[in-house]
Protein backbone atom coordinates (compact mmCIF):
# COMPACT_ATOMS: atom_id res chain seq x y z
CA UNK A 1 0.00 0.00 0.00
CA UNK A 2 1.94 3.43 -1.04
CA UNK A 3 1.12 6.28 1.11
CA UNK A 4 -1.88 8.07 -0.18
CA UNK A 5 -3.53 4.72 0.75
CA UNK A 6 -2.01 4.40 3.83
CA UNK A 7 -3.89 7.85 4.46
CA UNK A 8 -6.96 6.97 3.33
CA UNK A 9 -7.49 3.88 5.31
CA UNK A 10 -6.23 5.61 8.32
CA UNK A 11 -7.78 9.07 8.60
CA UNK A 12 -10.77 9.23 10.71
CA UNK A 13 -13.74 11.21 10.34
CA UNK A 14 -17.39 11.70 11.59
CA UNK A 15 -19.23 10.19 9.28
CA UNK A 16 -23.08 11.25 8.38
CA UNK A 17 -23.94 7.56 8.40
CA UNK A 18 -22.40 6.34 11.58
CA UNK A 19 -25.13 5.24 13.95
CA UNK A 20 -25.31 4.89 17.56
CA UNK A 21 -26.78 1.66 17.99
CA UNK A 22 -26.98 -1.14 15.55
CA UNK A 23 -28.14 -4.93 15.69
CA UNK A 24 -25.42 -7.59 16.31
CA UNK A 25 -26.84 -9.85 14.14
CA UNK A 26 -27.95 -9.43 10.40
CA UNK A 27 -31.82 -10.22 9.99
CA UNK A 28 -34.59 -8.84 7.54
CA UNK A 29 -36.55 -6.23 9.13
CA UNK A 30 -38.81 -3.94 7.67
CA UNK A 31 -38.82 0.12 8.59
CA UNK A 32 -41.55 2.19 8.04
CA UNK A 33 -40.60 5.76 7.13
CA UNK A 34 -43.76 7.20 8.68
CA UNK A 35 -41.65 10.21 9.31
CA UNK A 36 -39.36 11.55 6.80
CA UNK A 37 -37.26 14.47 7.29
CA UNK A 38 -37.78 17.73 5.58
CA UNK A 39 -34.85 19.07 3.23
CA UNK A 40 -34.55 21.84 5.63
CA UNK A 41 -35.05 20.26 9.15
CA UNK A 42 -31.49 17.76 9.07
CA UNK A 43 -28.15 18.58 7.35
CA UNK A 44 -28.22 16.16 4.23
CA UNK A 45 -25.17 14.74 3.02
CA UNK A 46 -23.30 15.58 -0.16
CA UNK A 47 -24.40 12.67 -2.76
CA UNK A 48 -22.10 12.01 -6.14
CA UNK A 49 -24.28 10.17 -8.26
CA UNK A 50 -22.20 8.34 -10.89
CA UNK A 51 -23.90 7.72 -14.30
CA UNK A 52 -27.42 10.15 -15.18
CA UNK A 53 -29.28 8.03 -17.48
CA UNK A 54 -32.60 6.46 -17.02
CA UNK A 55 -32.31 6.26 -13.40
CA UNK A 56 -29.70 8.34 -12.38
CA UNK A 57 -30.89 11.55 -13.72
CA UNK A 58 -34.06 11.14 -12.04
CA UNK A 59 -32.45 10.02 -8.74
CA UNK A 60 -30.02 12.85 -9.11
CA UNK A 61 -32.92 15.61 -9.59
CA UNK A 62 -35.05 13.72 -6.91
CA UNK A 63 -32.57 13.86 -4.23
CA UNK A 64 -31.63 17.54 -5.08
CA UNK A 65 -35.34 18.27 -4.34
CA UNK A 66 -35.13 17.07 -1.45
CA UNK A 67 -32.25 19.16 -0.10
CA UNK A 68 -29.09 17.12 -1.25
CA UNK A 69 -26.22 18.63 -2.87
CA UNK A 70 -25.89 16.23 -5.80
CA UNK A 71 -22.77 16.16 -8.18
CA UNK A 72 -24.07 14.21 -11.10
CA UNK A 73 -20.98 12.55 -13.33
CA UNK A 74 -22.22 11.59 -16.60
CA UNK A 75 -19.00 10.96 -19.50
CA UNK A 76 -21.01 12.11 -22.41
CA UNK A 77 -20.63 16.18 -22.95
CA UNK A 78 -23.72 16.55 -24.96
CA UNK A 79 -25.83 14.64 -21.93
CA UNK A 80 -23.78 16.55 -19.34
CA UNK A 81 -24.53 20.36 -21.49
CA UNK A 82 -28.40 19.20 -21.67
CA UNK A 83 -29.06 18.57 -17.88
CA UNK A 84 -26.70 21.74 -17.22
CA UNK A 85 -29.27 23.88 -19.21
CA UNK A 86 -31.88 22.63 -16.87
CA UNK A 87 -33.08 19.77 -19.11
CA UNK A 88 -33.78 16.29 -19.24
CA UNK A 89 -32.21 14.25 -22.14
CA UNK A 90 -34.99 11.30 -21.52
CA UNK A 91 -38.80 11.95 -21.60
CA UNK A 92 -39.99 11.11 -18.52
CA UNK A 93 -43.29 13.29 -16.66
CA UNK A 94 -42.23 16.03 -14.94
CA UNK A 95 -38.64 15.30 -14.79
CA UNK A 96 -37.86 18.52 -17.03
CA UNK A 97 -39.29 20.91 -14.22
CA UNK A 98 -37.19 18.71 -11.53
CA UNK A 99 -34.39 18.97 -13.14
CA UNK A 100 -34.39 22.61 -14.07
CA UNK A 101 -35.43 23.50 -10.38
CA UNK A 102 -32.56 21.36 -9.19
CA UNK A 103 -30.22 23.18 -11.49
CA UNK A 104 -31.00 26.79 -10.78
CA UNK A 105 -30.98 26.03 -6.70
CA UNK A 106 -27.47 24.98 -7.52
CA UNK A 107 -28.11 21.59 -5.65
CA UNK A 108 -27.91 19.47 -9.05
CA UNK A 109 -24.87 19.95 -11.30
CA UNK A 110 -23.28 17.85 -13.80
CA UNK A 111 -19.65 17.20 -14.56
CA UNK A 112 -17.21 14.80 -15.99
CA UNK A 113 -15.99 13.32 -13.27
CA UNK A 114 -16.54 12.27 -9.34
CA UNK A 115 -15.39 14.47 -6.65
CA UNK A 116 -15.73 14.02 -2.63
CA UNK A 117 -19.09 13.15 -1.59
CA UNK A 118 -20.53 11.61 1.73
CA UNK A 119 -22.42 9.28 -0.45
CA UNK A 120 -22.02 7.78 -3.95
CA UNK A 121 -24.26 6.22 -5.94
CA UNK A 122 -23.56 3.77 -9.21
CA UNK A 123 -26.07 3.63 -11.80
CA UNK A 124 -24.72 2.80 -14.76
CA UNK A 125 -25.99 0.13 -17.32
CA UNK A 126 -25.17 -3.72 -16.94
CA UNK A 127 -26.03 -5.32 -20.18
CA UNK A 128 -25.31 -8.54 -21.17
CA UNK A 129 -22.19 -9.45 -23.57
CA UNK A 130 -22.33 -11.94 -26.43
CA UNK A 131 -22.38 -15.26 -23.93
CA UNK A 132 -25.41 -13.42 -22.30
CA UNK A 133 -23.27 -13.02 -19.11
CA UNK A 134 -23.16 -10.08 -17.62
CA UNK A 135 -21.20 -6.80 -18.27
CA UNK A 136 -19.79 -4.94 -15.38
CA UNK A 137 -17.09 -3.17 -16.74
CA UNK A 138 -18.95 -0.15 -16.52
CA UNK A 139 -19.53 -0.88 -12.91
CA UNK A 140 -16.36 -1.39 -12.30
CA UNK A 141 -14.86 1.61 -14.22
CA UNK A 142 -17.41 3.48 -12.16
CA UNK A 143 -15.88 2.41 -8.74
CA UNK A 144 -12.19 2.94 -9.96
CA UNK A 145 -13.48 6.37 -10.48
CA UNK A 146 -14.72 7.10 -7.49
CA UNK A 147 -11.66 5.39 -5.62
CA UNK A 148 -9.50 8.59 -5.78
CA UNK A 149 -12.64 10.42 -3.85
CA UNK A 150 -13.02 7.80 -1.37
CA UNK A 151 -13.08 8.66 2.49
CA UNK A 152 -13.89 6.20 5.70
CA UNK A 153 -17.05 6.76 7.01
CA UNK A 154 -18.47 6.97 2.98
CA UNK A 155 -21.27 5.27 1.90
CA UNK A 156 -21.20 3.18 -1.83
CA UNK A 157 -24.57 2.28 -2.98
CA UNK A 158 -24.97 0.25 -6.43
CA UNK A 159 -28.21 0.74 -7.90
CA UNK A 160 -27.25 -0.72 -11.12
CA UNK A 161 -29.00 -4.34 -11.71
CA UNK A 162 -26.23 -6.98 -10.96
CA UNK A 163 -25.56 -10.30 -10.57
CA UNK A 164 -25.37 -11.51 -6.84
CA UNK A 165 -21.89 -10.59 -5.33
CA UNK A 166 -20.88 -7.49 -7.17
CA UNK A 167 -21.47 -5.25 -4.07
CA UNK A 168 -19.08 -7.11 -3.23
CA UNK A 169 -16.73 -7.42 -5.93
CA UNK A 170 -16.95 -3.56 -5.25
CA UNK A 171 -15.71 -3.20 -2.29
CA UNK A 172 -12.81 -6.02 -3.01
CA UNK A 173 -12.42 -3.40 -5.83
CA UNK A 174 -12.15 -0.35 -3.34
CA UNK A 175 -10.00 -2.37 -1.24
CA UNK A 176 -7.42 -2.80 -3.41
CA UNK A 177 -7.48 0.46 -4.94
CA UNK A 178 -7.04 2.09 -2.06
CA UNK A 179 -6.73 0.36 0.92
CA UNK A 180 -10.13 0.96 2.27
CA UNK A 181 -11.84 -2.29 3.85
CA UNK A 182 -16.15 -2.90 4.31
CA UNK A 183 -15.09 -2.03 8.11
CA UNK A 184 -14.41 1.72 7.61
CA UNK A 185 -16.49 2.15 3.83
CA UNK A 186 -20.30 1.37 4.03
CA UNK A 187 -21.44 -0.75 0.82
CA UNK A 188 -24.84 -1.42 -0.34
CA UNK A 189 -26.98 -2.34 -3.14
CA UNK A 190 -30.75 -1.36 -3.57
CA UNK A 191 -32.34 -2.07 -6.73
CA UNK A 192 -34.51 0.06 -8.14
CA UNK A 193 -37.75 -1.08 -8.84
CA UNK A 194 -39.32 1.49 -10.99
CA UNK A 195 -41.70 2.20 -14.15
CA UNK A 196 -40.74 4.56 -16.73
CA UNK A 197 -43.19 6.97 -17.23
CA UNK A 198 -43.97 7.09 -13.32
CA UNK A 199 -39.95 7.16 -12.11
CA UNK A 200 -40.62 9.98 -10.22
CA UNK A 201 -43.54 8.81 -7.75
CA UNK A 202 -42.53 5.50 -7.98
CA UNK A 203 -38.47 6.12 -6.58
CA UNK A 204 -40.58 7.63 -3.44
CA UNK A 205 -43.57 5.90 -2.83
CA UNK A 206 -42.69 2.07 -3.94
CA UNK A 207 -40.93 -0.41 -1.58
CA UNK A 208 -37.02 -0.65 -1.15
CA UNK A 209 -35.43 -3.89 -0.86
CA UNK A 210 -31.40 -2.45 0.89
CA UNK A 211 -28.94 -4.90 1.65
CA UNK A 212 -25.03 -4.31 2.89
CA UNK A 213 -22.34 -6.25 2.78
CA UNK A 214 -22.56 -5.98 6.29
CA UNK A 215 -25.10 -4.74 8.71
CA UNK A 216 -23.05 -1.66 9.46
CA UNK A 217 -23.44 -1.03 5.21
CA UNK A 218 -27.19 -2.46 5.72
CA UNK A 219 -27.81 0.77 8.45
CA UNK A 220 -25.97 3.05 6.78
CA UNK A 221 -27.86 2.98 3.76
CA UNK A 222 -31.29 2.99 5.33
CA UNK A 223 -30.61 6.07 6.68
CA UNK A 224 -30.36 7.69 3.44
CA UNK A 225 -33.05 6.39 2.05
CA UNK A 226 -35.32 6.72 4.90
CA UNK A 227 -34.50 10.48 4.09
CA UNK A 228 -36.67 10.17 1.22
CA UNK A 229 -38.03 6.62 0.62
CA UNK A 230 -42.22 6.94 1.60
CA UNK A 231 -42.39 3.40 1.27
CA UNK A 232 -41.60 0.40 3.27
CA UNK A 233 -37.80 -0.10 3.68
CA UNK A 234 -36.94 -4.05 3.95
CA UNK A 235 -33.04 -5.33 4.83
CA UNK A 236 -30.94 -8.20 4.11
CA UNK A 237 -27.54 -8.56 2.98
CA UNK A 238 -26.43 -7.68 -0.82
CA UNK A 239 -26.51 -10.81 -2.08
CA UNK A 240 -30.21 -11.27 -1.53
CA UNK A 241 -31.02 -8.17 -2.38
CA UNK A 242 -29.11 -8.62 -5.68
CA UNK A 243 -31.29 -11.88 -6.76
CA UNK A 244 -34.40 -10.18 -5.60
CA UNK A 245 -34.04 -8.09 -8.45
CA UNK A 246 -33.37 -10.66 -10.70
CA UNK A 247 -35.89 -13.00 -9.44
CA UNK A 248 -38.72 -10.52 -9.73
CA UNK A 249 -37.80 -9.90 -13.69
CA UNK A 250 -37.14 -13.87 -14.59
CA UNK A 251 -40.48 -14.20 -12.54
CA UNK A 252 -42.46 -11.80 -15.37
CA UNK A 253 -40.26 -12.94 -17.83
CA UNK A 254 -41.48 -16.80 -17.29
CA UNK A 255 -45.09 -15.44 -17.27
CA UNK A 256 -44.82 -13.22 -20.40
CA UNK A 257 -43.54 -16.56 -21.87
CA UNK A 258 -46.20 -18.23 -21.16
CA UNK A 259 -48.35 -15.83 -22.81
CA UNK A 260 -46.53 -15.22 -25.97
CA UNK A 261 -46.45 -19.48 -26.24
CA UNK A 262 -50.39 -19.18 -25.94
CA UNK A 263 -50.09 -16.45 -28.68
CA UNK A 264 -47.83 -19.30 -31.15
CA UNK A 265 -50.77 -21.94 -30.60
CA UNK A 266 -54.18 -19.50 -30.94
CA UNK A 267 -52.38 -18.33 -33.97
CA UNK A 268 -52.50 -22.08 -35.92
CA UNK A 269 -56.12 -23.05 -33.83
CA UNK A 270 -57.19 -19.57 -35.66
CA UNK A 271 -58.43 -18.23 -32.46
CA UNK A 272 -57.85 -14.75 -30.79
CA UNK A 273 -55.62 -15.15 -28.35
CA UNK A 274 -56.40 -11.86 -26.03
CA UNK A 275 -60.21 -13.58 -25.84
CA UNK A 276 -58.82 -16.75 -24.64
CA UNK A 277 -56.84 -15.11 -22.03
CA UNK A 278 -59.51 -13.05 -21.06
CA UNK A 279 -61.68 -15.55 -20.52
CA UNK A 280 -59.14 -18.06 -18.68
CA UNK A 281 -58.57 -15.05 -16.37
CA UNK A 282 -62.57 -15.00 -15.18
CA UNK A 283 -61.17 -17.71 -13.25
CA UNK A 284 -60.54 -16.67 -9.56
CA UNK A 285 -56.91 -17.86 -9.58
CA UNK A 286 -55.68 -17.55 -12.52
CA UNK A 287 -54.08 -14.42 -14.01
CA UNK A 288 -52.39 -14.72 -17.57
CA UNK A 289 -50.50 -11.62 -18.84
CA UNK A 290 -50.85 -10.35 -22.26
CA UNK A 291 -48.63 -11.35 -24.73
CA UNK A 292 -46.89 -9.37 -26.91
CA UNK A 293 -44.35 -8.88 -30.03
CA UNK A 294 -41.28 -10.29 -27.82
CA UNK A 295 -39.67 -8.86 -24.23
CA UNK A 296 -37.63 -5.62 -24.03
CA UNK A 297 -35.97 -3.10 -21.94
CA UNK A 298 -33.25 -3.07 -19.59
CA UNK A 299 -34.63 -5.29 -17.10
CA UNK A 300 -36.91 -8.09 -17.92
CA UNK A 301 -34.79 -8.77 -21.46
CA UNK A 302 -31.73 -8.93 -19.71
CA UNK A 303 -31.47 -9.44 -16.02
CA UNK A 304 -32.80 -13.24 -16.06
CA UNK A 305 -29.96 -14.26 -17.95
CA UNK A 306 -27.74 -13.07 -15.23
CA UNK A 307 -29.06 -15.59 -13.15
CA UNK A 308 -28.61 -18.43 -15.99
CA UNK A 309 -24.93 -17.46 -16.36
CA UNK A 310 -24.04 -17.39 -12.48
CA UNK A 311 -25.69 -20.78 -12.34
CA UNK A 312 -24.28 -22.60 -14.64
CA UNK A 313 -21.15 -20.81 -15.14
CA UNK A 314 -19.92 -20.29 -11.37
CA UNK A 315 -22.09 -22.71 -9.69
CA UNK A 316 -22.33 -26.06 -11.73
CA UNK A 317 -26.25 -26.19 -11.96
CA UNK A 318 -28.81 -25.15 -14.49
CA UNK A 319 -32.26 -23.35 -14.88
CA UNK A 320 -34.20 -24.71 -17.48
CA UNK A 321 -36.96 -22.62 -17.05
CA UNK A 322 -35.34 -19.57 -16.40
CA UNK A 323 -33.14 -19.96 -19.55
CA UNK A 324 -36.05 -21.57 -21.74
CA UNK A 325 -38.49 -18.52 -20.76
CA UNK A 326 -35.31 -16.45 -22.01
CA UNK A 327 -35.06 -18.05 -25.04
CA UNK A 328 -39.24 -17.97 -26.27
CA UNK A 329 -39.48 -14.35 -25.36
CA UNK A 330 -36.53 -13.45 -27.70
CA UNK A 331 -37.59 -15.97 -30.27
CA UNK A 332 -41.00 -14.11 -30.45
CA UNK A 333 -39.34 -11.26 -32.63
CA UNK A 334 -38.72 -13.41 -35.39
CA UNK A 335 -41.69 -15.79 -35.32
CA UNK A 336 -43.83 -12.33 -35.84
CA UNK A 337 -41.43 -10.88 -39.12
CA UNK A 338 -41.96 -14.41 -40.46
CA UNK A 339 -46.07 -14.19 -39.89
CA UNK A 340 -45.54 -11.00 -41.71
CA UNK A 341 -43.95 -11.75 -44.53
CA UNK A 342 -46.17 -14.75 -45.33
CA UNK A 343 -48.79 -12.04 -45.05
CA UNK A 344 -46.71 -9.64 -47.61
CA UNK A 345 -46.45 -12.35 -50.01
CA UNK A 346 -49.80 -12.33 -50.91
CA UNK A 347 -49.09 -8.69 -52.27
CA UNK A 348 -46.77 -7.81 -55.63
CA UNK A 349 -45.11 -4.96 -53.88
CA UNK A 350 -46.68 -4.34 -50.14
CA UNK A 351 -46.61 -1.30 -48.20
CA UNK A 352 -46.23 -2.29 -44.37
CA UNK A 353 -46.61 0.55 -41.92
CA UNK A 354 -45.64 -0.61 -38.57
CA UNK A 355 -46.71 1.06 -35.56
CA UNK A 356 -44.29 1.30 -32.71
CA UNK A 357 -40.54 0.46 -32.09
CA UNK A 358 -40.20 1.17 -28.47
CA UNK A 359 -40.06 -1.41 -26.04
CA UNK A 360 -42.98 -0.41 -24.10
CA UNK A 361 -46.28 1.76 -24.69
CA UNK A 362 -45.62 5.69 -24.35
CA UNK A 363 -41.74 6.15 -23.65
CA UNK A 364 -39.00 6.69 -25.61
CA UNK A 365 -36.79 4.08 -25.04
CA UNK A 366 -35.47 1.29 -27.58
CA UNK A 367 -32.91 -0.34 -25.54
CA UNK A 368 -33.73 -4.39 -26.05
CA UNK A 369 -36.73 -3.61 -27.86
CA UNK A 370 -38.51 -6.43 -30.15
CA UNK A 371 -40.38 -4.20 -31.83
CA UNK A 372 -37.25 -2.38 -33.51
CA UNK A 373 -36.17 -5.76 -34.16
CA UNK A 374 -39.17 -6.91 -35.88
CA UNK A 375 -39.12 -3.18 -37.87
CA UNK A 376 -35.66 -3.42 -38.92
CA UNK A 377 -35.92 -7.65 -39.92
CA UNK A 378 -38.58 -6.51 -42.37
CA UNK A 379 -36.87 -3.51 -43.90
CA UNK A 380 -33.99 -6.40 -44.44
CA UNK A 381 -36.79 -9.26 -45.89
CA UNK A 382 -39.61 -7.15 -47.88
CA UNK A 383 -39.39 -7.03 -51.21
CA UNK A 384 -42.18 -3.57 -50.64
CA UNK A 385 -42.07 -0.59 -48.72
CA UNK A 386 -41.73 -0.16 -45.04
CA UNK A 387 -42.84 2.62 -43.12
CA UNK A 388 -42.19 3.29 -39.27
CA UNK A 389 -44.64 5.53 -37.01
CA UNK A 390 -43.31 6.17 -33.59
CA UNK A 391 -44.64 9.20 -32.11
CA UNK A 392 -41.76 9.53 -29.14
CA UNK A 393 -38.57 9.45 -31.00
CA UNK A 394 -37.19 11.77 -34.19
CA UNK A 395 -35.48 9.54 -35.91
CA UNK A 396 -34.79 5.44 -36.47
CA UNK A 397 -31.57 3.97 -37.91
CA UNK A 398 -33.33 2.18 -40.92
CA UNK A 399 -36.37 3.88 -42.31
CA UNK A 400 -38.09 7.00 -41.94
CA UNK A 401 -40.56 7.61 -39.36
CA UNK A 402 -44.64 8.53 -41.00
CA UNK A 403 -47.14 10.13 -39.40
CA UNK A 404 -49.32 8.07 -38.61
CA UNK A 405 -52.81 8.95 -41.01
CA UNK A 406 -50.63 8.97 -43.77
CA UNK A 407 -48.97 5.23 -42.95
CA UNK A 408 -51.99 3.63 -42.21
CA UNK A 409 -53.73 5.26 -45.31
CA UNK A 410 -50.60 4.68 -47.77
CA UNK A 411 -50.45 0.70 -45.89
CA UNK A 412 -51.42 -2.81 -47.07
CA UNK A 413 -50.70 -4.55 -44.20
CA UNK A 414 -50.63 -2.68 -41.01
CA UNK A 415 -49.01 -4.05 -38.08
CA UNK A 416 -49.20 -3.32 -34.61
CA UNK A 417 -46.25 -3.38 -32.61
CA UNK A 418 -46.38 -0.99 -29.43
CA UNK A 419 -50.13 -0.36 -27.70
CA UNK A 420 -49.08 3.39 -27.28
CA UNK A 421 -52.20 5.34 -26.04
CA UNK A 422 -52.42 7.26 -30.19
CA UNK A 423 -52.88 3.63 -31.59
CA UNK A 424 -55.63 2.71 -29.32
CA UNK A 425 -57.53 5.66 -30.84
CA UNK A 426 -57.44 4.16 -34.86
CA UNK A 427 -60.82 3.57 -35.68
CA UNK A 428 -62.11 0.12 -37.17
CA UNK A 429 -63.67 1.55 -40.29
CA UNK A 430 -59.87 3.25 -40.86
CA UNK A 431 -58.42 -0.48 -40.49
CA UNK A 432 -61.52 -1.94 -42.85
CA UNK A 433 -59.60 -2.20 -45.91
CA UNK A 434 -56.25 -3.40 -44.70
CA UNK A 435 -54.49 -6.49 -43.38
CA UNK A 436 -53.76 -5.75 -39.85
CA UNK A 437 -51.67 -7.62 -37.53
CA UNK A 438 -51.55 -6.78 -33.96
CA UNK A 439 -49.49 -8.22 -31.52
CA UNK A 440 -49.76 -6.13 -28.73
CA UNK A 441 -53.51 -5.77 -28.30
CA UNK A 442 -54.32 -2.48 -29.54
CA UNK A 443 -57.05 -3.25 -31.01
CA UNK A 444 -58.85 -5.66 -29.13
CA UNK A 445 -62.23 -5.40 -27.49
CA UNK A 446 -62.55 -5.76 -23.88
CA UNK A 447 -65.48 -8.57 -23.86
CA UNK A 448 -69.08 -8.10 -22.30
CA UNK A 449 -70.97 -10.80 -20.01
CA UNK A 450 -74.61 -10.86 -21.33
Amino acid sequence: MNDSRMELASERRVSWFDTETAPSQPSPSQVTSQDVPESDAVELPIVCIVGLGYIGLPTAAMLAGHGFRVHGVEVDPETRATINSGKAHVIEPDLDQLVKAGIDSGRLKAFAQPAQAEAFMLCVPTPVDERAAADLSLVDAATRAICPFLRQGNLVILESTSPPGTTERIARIVHEETGLTDDQVYFAHAPERVLPGSILHEVVHNDRVVGGVNEASTQAAVKLYKTFVRGQIFTCHSRVAETVKLVENASRDGQIAFANELSILCDKLEIDVRELIELANRHPRVNILAPGCGVGGHCIAVDPWFLVDKAENELGIELPMIRTAREVNDGKPKWVADRVIEHAAKFKSPTIACLGATYKPNIDDLRESPAAQIVRDLVGRVSGTVLLVEPHIDAFDSVELCEMHDAIERADIVVFLVAHSQFRNISQETLAEKLVVDTCGATHQTLAPK
